[in-house]
This record gives C-alpha cells, structure tokens and sequence, in this order.
C-alpha cells in the first residue's frame, strides 16, 4: 500500500519497487545490502512493516517497524518543527499629519511594544484634504519616528507615498 504524506509518497511493503535495499532491522542495526524479497521476509517475520525511508538513495534505505508508529513519529517532528518556528506579524499602527504630543507617545510606545515582541510595524500616515499638499509634515513626524525608534529597529521600507497616505515598515533589530 502506498500512503499519502505531505508531498511525499512514502511506500510500503510490496510497493517498493527497487531489486535490492539498504535494510535497516526493528533494532536500528545495519542489515546492508540485500535483496528485496529477503527484506519483505524479514519485515513479515517480525509481524512489521518494510518502509521506504530514503527513496533517492542508491539503493533506496528501508527500515523495517510499524508504520503507524512511523505515522506517528513524522507528524510528531512536523509538530515539533512547527512549534519552534516563529511567525512575525505585521502591526499597523495610524497617524495623522498634526498629531498630538500625547497621542504621539502613545504610538511610540505601542510601536516599542510590537518591535519587543518581534513583530513588524507598519506605519501609515493619513492625509485629509489640503493636508496632502503639505506632506513634509507627515514627513517629519514618520522621520521623528524612526529617530525615536533607533536604538531597538531598522528601516524595512522607506516612507512611500501612496494616494492619500504614506507607508513606512519598522523591523526589530536583531
């Protein structure tokens, strides 16, 4: 029987179809080189199953054990590796032109909060109105950010302007 796991065919027993294997027995000792009709007895003798571990090898590695525990172990260590990864996320943090002291600091402080916790931060500058042909001021305040944010960021993306906003990402430093 042939299984279906992740992208991979993993194959079993009689439907691997290699002359001669690279066997590896129930007590992960190095059987060698040996023929697979010879493997597929061994594997029937242990009451297991024979199990392409190593398809592109020359002569493919089989291993002979039980292929629900080797299910079993393969969505353990994709777990695993799952586990360990870490996603880093995009916060979005809006401001405008004429923004207040207070509600600056505020921004500031949640922008330091994102970048500790190892997430981007994308800052975007709304323009009302007349605002947008004044847009050094926006300019500015993106600018004092970058100043104030130095010590723990980088500049992922520069200050663009798109339509009516402009756009700035801040990665943490690492």
């Amino acid at each position: 029987m042939t299984e279906q796991h992740n992208d991979e065919e993993v194959c079993i027993n009689e439907k691997i179809t290699a002359k001669q294997v690279r066997l590896i027995d129930a007590n992960n000792e190095n059987r060698g080189i040996v023929s697979i009709r010879e493997a597929l007895a061994l594997a029937e003798e242990e009451g297991l199953d024979l199990i392409e571990i190593s398809p592109q090898a020359n002569p493919p590695v089989c291993k002979i054990l039980d292929f629900g525990k080797y299910r079993y172990e393969q969505q353990k260590r994709k777990a695993e590796a799952k586990k360990n990864q870490k996603v880093v996320e995009i916060k979005e943090l809006k401001l405008r032109p004429m923004i207040d002291t207070h509600d600056y600091e505020v921004k500031v402080k949640q922008a330091k909060k994102f970048l500790e916790q190892g997430n981007k931060v994308k800052f975007t500058m709304r323009f009302k109105g007349r605002e947008l042909s004044a847009n050094n001021m926006g300019k500015q305040v993106l600018g004092k950010l970058v100043e104030d944010l130095e010590t723990i960021s980088k500049v992922d993306s520069e200050m663009k302007l798109e339509g009516r906003q402009m756009t700035m990402i801040l990665s943490p430093q690492k």
